[in-house]
């Protein structure tokens, strides 16, 4: 998550050096975003984000969390599409420093989930987890879409 606050201010100077346009990135990011929802929704773990080494390791643990799971969709080709896409649909130095703040809100309850995963996980159980994962996964698809959608309807309409 260190790289938000850098993507979220350095966003539209990467986008214009490689003249790509917002819209474009908003289709990009929004099919990524929809990848990952499409896993969440079926609770599958991303080969990306955890080797067969670390799987074979945590079956022989006790206390197993997400952590390494979680860690590079935190960071992840989605997250920084998500804010270079918002840094860029906004006018005003308010609407920036309103992202900025989210992002940094985004750290600090990122940082207490995880420190108290534990807890979190004996109050839910497992199969609360899996419901919470497939609704939030849900959630993240429609963004995603929506995402899309607006992105291909502005690219249209520059071209007409």
């Amino acid at each position: 998550m260190r790289n938000c606050p850098f993507f979220a201010i350095a966003g539209n100077i990467i986008l214009n050096l490689f003249s790509i346009s917002v819209d474009s990135l908003r289709v990009a990011g929004g099919i990524l975003l929809f990848s990952i929802a499409f896993d969440m929704m079926h609770a599958n773990i991303s080969r990306e984000s955890i080797t067969e080494e670390e799987i074979s390791q945590s079956q022989e643990r006790a206390d197993i969390w997400v952590f390494p799971i979680g860690l590079p969709l935190l960071t992840g080709p989605g997250v920084i599409s998500t804010v270079i896409v918002m840094m860029g649909s906004t006018e005003s130095i308010e609407q920036k420093i309103i992202i900025l703040v989210s992002i940094i809100l985004t750290f600090v309850i990122c940082l207490y989930t995880f420190l108290f995963s534990r807890r979190i996980h004996k109050f839910i159980g497992y199969n609360g987890m899996l419901v919470f994962t497939r609704l939030m996964g849900l959630l993240l698809a429609a963004l995603a879409v929506n995402l899309t959608s607006i992105g291909i309807i502005d690219i249209f309409h520059l071209t007409s």
